[in-house]
């Protein structure tokens, strides 16, 4: 038996995702049609023998948000609860704090999945090593350039073995080209680390209220536990973390430049995995050029032809992390650009009403097309390349 948590965060997080977020929470927020944890939650629900699927965050539990765990309960025919976390607790203290909940059941294993990454998710393959060789935890690696790295939590591994020897979190220099994907398999002695950090902390807390050097602004609390940097790197070399590399697509979902890349890669996959959300051409309807997602309440005019914006070559506003944001229409009469006029604002891929051009071939929500250039991520390739170890 297995578990999933996602780790969504909260509306404290996610600022270069302004002013979209504040449509709509980000783990919502559409990429490639679907609302972003909805790719998460169906690679998850996948994984034969997944018994329960947890999100964990510090988010209100509002309307939007409770709609989509319904829906998504009804869609894949699985438990899926929310979490809400009393406090921003990081990335680890959710699960420490809700082990209970997470270990309810026996299970197996959990996956931890970072709510803003995108991926083809490998979970069953990293399933497969994990039941090879058990450790307490597995981390899905991937590469980048050197300057890439530094951006990144950066993994030196044993090449024969896959231990991970060495862990740093967005180095200053150089350390290693394998980067950390923010998508995990744990076993559940994993959380005995977590406890160990939790310890540590009251301990530190009561030694600073014992010496009067409390400050209630600094410490962050026992309960916030920090994966990265109070876990991984901590044991790296001990023998319990190893690392199963990727050659499948990968990247952060960290700004709205970064949501276009992330819609290019799944509505590349779409092809494979969901041919039944990409546009089709019709007898009287629009031409479709690649692979182009049109909401079901959009309206599109017959004339159009719908095909992508190339990055940088149209920006909206003043906010260049927007260029491309909306797929381009060719009309008959020539080149026009996207016009929002209504519909349902929360559903488009940004916030709609302002600096809107004069025409329009489309009203309602959103178009995503595949031929979105990334905006500042280092992924540039959408399939496998070679050179990875499995």
């Amino acid at each position: 038996m297995l578990k999933a948590v996602i780790l969504i965060g909260g509306p404290q997080k996610g600022t270069r995702f302004r002013p979209l977020s504040f449509e709509v929470p980000k783990p919502l927020f559409p990429v490639a049609g679907v609302p972003m944890i909805q790719h998460h939650i169906e690679a998850c629900a996948q994984v034969p023998g997944m018994q329960e699927i947890l999100l964990i965050g510090f988010y209100q539990p509002d309307e939007p948000l409770t709609q989509f765990l319904e829906t998504a309960q009804q869609e894949f025919n699985l438990p899926v609860r929310y979490l809400q976390e009393f406090a921003p607790l990081g990335t680890g203290g959710g699960l420490y704090h809700f082990r209970d909940q997470i270990l309810a059941g026996g299970p197996e294993a959990f996956f931890v999945l970072n709510a803003d990454v995108c991926s083809d998710f490998p979970l069953n393959a990293m399933l497969d090593a994990h039941r090879r060789q058990r450790h307490p935890f597995l981390l899905l690696g991937t590469t980048a350039n050197r300057t890439q790295s530094l951006n990144y939590g950066c993994i030196v591994e044993n090449p024969q073995t896959h231990e991970v020897l060495h862990y740093v979190e967005k180095p200053s220099t150089f350390i290693s080209d394998i980067i950390n994907c923010g998508i995990y398999l744990f076993s559940p002695e994993a959380l005995k680390p977590l406890r160990d950090v939790f310890q540590r902390n009251q301990q530190d807390r009561q030694l600073c209220l014992a010496l009067g050097e409390d400050s209630p602004g600094l410490w962050p609390g026992a309960g916030t536990i920090r994966l990265e940097q109070d876990v991984f790197s901590a044991l790296a070399g001990q023998g319990q973390i190893y690392v199963y590399l990727t050659d499948g697509i990968w990247s952060q979902i960290k700004s709205a430049g970064s949501a276009l890349y992330a819609s290019r890669l799944y509505l590349g996959r779409y092809e494979f995995t969901h041919p039944e959300r990409l546009a089709k051409h019709t007898p009287g309807g629009p031409q479709i050029r690649g692979n182009v997602y049109i909401h079901p309440t959009a309206k599109v005019a017959p004339s159009a032809v719908v095909a992508s914006v190339p990055g940088g070559d149209w920006t909206w506003g003043s906010s260049k992390s927007l260029q491309g944001l909306w797929s381009m229409f060719l009309p008959t009469a020539g080149p026009q650009r996207l016009h929002w006029e209504g519909g349902d604002s929360g559903r488009g891929c940004a916030s709609p009403g302002e600096h809107c051009p004069p025409r329009s071939h489309v009203t309602g929500a959103h178009v995503c097309s595949a031929q979105h250039r990334g905006l500042g991520e280092h992924r540039g390739a959408l399939g496998p390349r070679g050179g990875y170890r499995q």
